[in-house]
């Protein structure tokens, strides 16, 4: 039986600053909407004294029965609490999700949009099917507090009796959530969820229900620091130039043209240092100089860890499962684990001890950016639970180690292999001499680095520079050299670029199924050109066409999707590298999975993972990192002659070793 359920909230929080966990710690439950199988959807008023029927409050801890929601992590956690709070005295446990079924996942699996509008109307539901258009309305004034006025009669919060049209629209908006929801699984049901993906997110809802960490008093003390430090840096700076808000680059700029004479056409974090040796009198180069300092760092991760702490003194839900639906590679939320600052400093524990005990005037004697300091110790605010160590693994160039396994190019496996570095074996092969890391032409390894980085999926000068070449001092003519020779010394990854974007057109133009190599094949169905991979999972491509690119004279391959900047659906253009560097992302993915699914089934408690990298949490006298880096690299059966290895170490905070 499929059991499918929406909900509507009050809380005083912003889920959106907050996260789903913390805000189902403390919010209340007003209706609940729900509809067995496809029988008519039924709505339950707890602000009118309603309950639950019985066979709904059993099903939802009954996994017999299947419960299926849009984002189904918000109504399980939130049910999770609520039935917490009617049985106060059993321990609490977030509901297995084993019960539960995601039908926003099924759809980003199908390369749809995550949100429930933006579904309906890429699958263009009829109007009476798709989600209401005064969601937005209601939920501001049902589901929030609202601000005290001499019209309200001075109330904080906007009850059904305040409004009574408004609250039976905001229960048919409800009942329409379900029946939205219900009619996109039914359009999707032509192409289900794979078991093996199913489990995989059971897996990361366990991932994300256990959650990690967070050094309360770490994140405390760097918060107050900062903004005392930045406080005293705009007093001076204010006292310095006389200008309301030093921190305006508008300001700043009008100030320095009239000490200095000229305009800066921009001042970044990037140009300072250049724009310092351009200027000639003393205080405008002290103003640089605390402009540079309030630059460092924000402290935004910091108070996003804060306000998303939970009763358990730990951070839920950092990670979206299928967030990056292209790939189907997990996105950060929240804290945005997969962009955290780096960190190089070799005395983290000191200075993390400084910070802890607010020992700000030895930070600020001892280092000469102490908001940097700040920036580097923000992953050590992540730490195991007492008597715990984190054990942090990952696998070794795996992208590199994929398109090359992918293509064939022997050369590269037998550097992985051999146990070589392909940044020098790459330079090496490019420049036609032996390449050492701290030896014989070890200069030209950076040269290889950036070209490994930048033209394995079709770049060209302009991916050169976005990696920081011209950096470097080469011309444009340097770097077409460099593109070039790499392309020479890589000619199988070169003609993998073409082999897809050929069978990808093939596909669409002739709807029909055309295999590569190791079981990556295309196949056109019902609107939607899909890209089989090792694994046997699928990436969508919704509505392709193939359209004449105007700036290359030739055919190229369009689909519709979610723009990654705005998240706007709308057409988007790919082409062979493009599709590649897809494919090499999304099993590189799927390895990740299948690390994680191996751990977790020799008892490892994974609390976060970031890119290719898995985060433990293990008892401080079992901490077996060899075991560990041995699971990751085990030869995986789908990808026979691929070869994974896995590094890593073991620590009392979060770090990059």
């Amino acid at each position: 039986m499929i059991l499918s359920i929406d909900i509507e909230t009050y809380s005083d929080l912003d889920i959106k600053k907050v996260g789903g966990y913390k805000y189902a710690e403390n919010c209340e439950v007003l209706l609940f909407a729900y509809a067995w199988d496809d029988a008519p959807v039924q709505i339950v008023d707890f602000t009118a004294g309603e309950e639950l029927p019985d066979d709904v409050l059993f099903a939802l801890t009954d996994n017999m029965v299947t419960k299926c929601a849009y984002n189904a992590q918000f109504e399980r956690t939130v049910l999770s609490h609520f039935l917490h709070r009617r049985s106060p005295d059993v321990p609490f446990q977030f509901l297995d999700p084993a019960g539960w079924s995601c039908t926003m996942v099924h759809a980003l699996t199908l390369g749809l949009p995550g949100s429930l509008d933006m579904a309906s109307k890429a699958l263009r539901l009829a109007d009476d099917k798709a989600k209401m258009s005064v969601g937005k309305q209601l939920i501001t004034y049902f589901c929030r507090p609202c601000k005290p006025t001499k019209v309200n009669g001075g109330r904080e919060r906007n009850l059904p009796e305040h409004a009574p049209e408004k609250w039976a629209t905001f229960k048919e908006y409800c009942v329409r959530d379900v029946v939205a929801e219900r009619e996109i699984r039914r359009r999707l049901s032509n192409f289900p969820v794979r078991v093996e993906e199913q489990l995989l997110w059971e897996l990361d809802q366990c991932i994300n229900d256990r959650g990690v960490s967070i050094d309360a008093q770490l994140v405390s003390k760097a918060i107050g620091f900062d903004a005392d430090f930045k406080g005293r840096v705009i007093a001076h700076a204010k006292a310095l130039t006389s200008l309301p808000n030093p921190a305006s680059g508008e300001q700043l700029k009008r100030w320095i043209e009239q000490e200095e004479g000229f305009f800066p056409a921009s001042i970044t974090k990037d140009n300072l240092p250049e724009l310092m040796t351009q200027v000639q009198k003393p205080a405008v180069k002290e103003m640089l100089r605390l402009k540079q300092l309030m630059s460092k760092t924000s402290v935004k991760k910091y108070e996003a860890m804060q306000r998303a702490r939970c009763d358990d003194s730990r951070v839920h839900g950092l990670l979206q499962f299928y967030g990056a639906n292209r790939t189907g590679r997990w996105a950060g939320r929240l804290v945005q684990v997969q962009n955290l600052p780096r960190n190089s400093m070799t005395e983290l524990d000191d200075a993390r001890e400084l910070l802890r005990r607010g020992d700000t005037d030895a930070i600020e004697m001892i280092y000469d950016h102490p908001l940097d300091v700040l920036s580097q110790l923000i992953r050590t605010a992540f730490v195991p639970r007492d008597g715990y160590r984190f054990i942090v693994a990952d696998f070794s160039a795996i992208e590199a180690r994929v398109i090359a396994w992918l293509a064939g190019e022997k050369w590269r496996m037998d550097v992985f292999a051999d146990g070589g570095d392909i940044y020098c074996a790459s330079a090496s092969k490019m420049f036609g001499v032996p390449v050492e890391k701290h030896g014989i032409n070890s200069h030209l390894r950076q040269k290889g680095k950036i070209a490994e980085l930048a033209l394995g999926y079709q770049g060209s000068i302009g991916a050169l520079k976005a990696m920081g070449a011209d950096k470097l001092g080469l011309s444009d003519e340097e770097l077409q050299e460099i593109v070039n020779s790499w392309r020479k010394a890589s000619p199988h990854i070169k003609q993998l670029w073409y082999d897809v974007d050929a069978a990808a057109l093939e596909a669409v133009r002739e709807c029909r199924a055309v295999t590569l190599h190791h079981g990556v094949a295309f196949s056109y169905r019902k609107g939607i050109l899909f890209l089989r991979l090792p694994w046997g999972r699928k990436l969508a491509y919704v509505r392709p066409k193939i359209e004449v690119e105007p700036e290359f004279d030739r055919e190229g391959l369009t689909y519709e999707g979610s723009e990654q900047t705005s998240g706007k659906w709308t057409r988007l253009r790919t082409y062979g590298g493009k599709l590649v560097e897809n494919i090499v992302q999304a099993i590189a993915r799927d390895c990740l999975a299948a690390a994680m699914t191996r751990l977790e089934a020799e008892g490892y408690q994974i609390v976060m993972h970031i890119h290719d990298e898995v985060v433990i949490e293990c008892p401080a006298d079992a901490c077996d990192l060899d075991n560990v880096c041995r699971i990751m690299g085990q030869p995986i059966d789908w990808a026979p002659g691929l070869i994974l290895t896995a590094d890593g170490y073991v620590t009392d905070y979060y770090k990059k070793d």
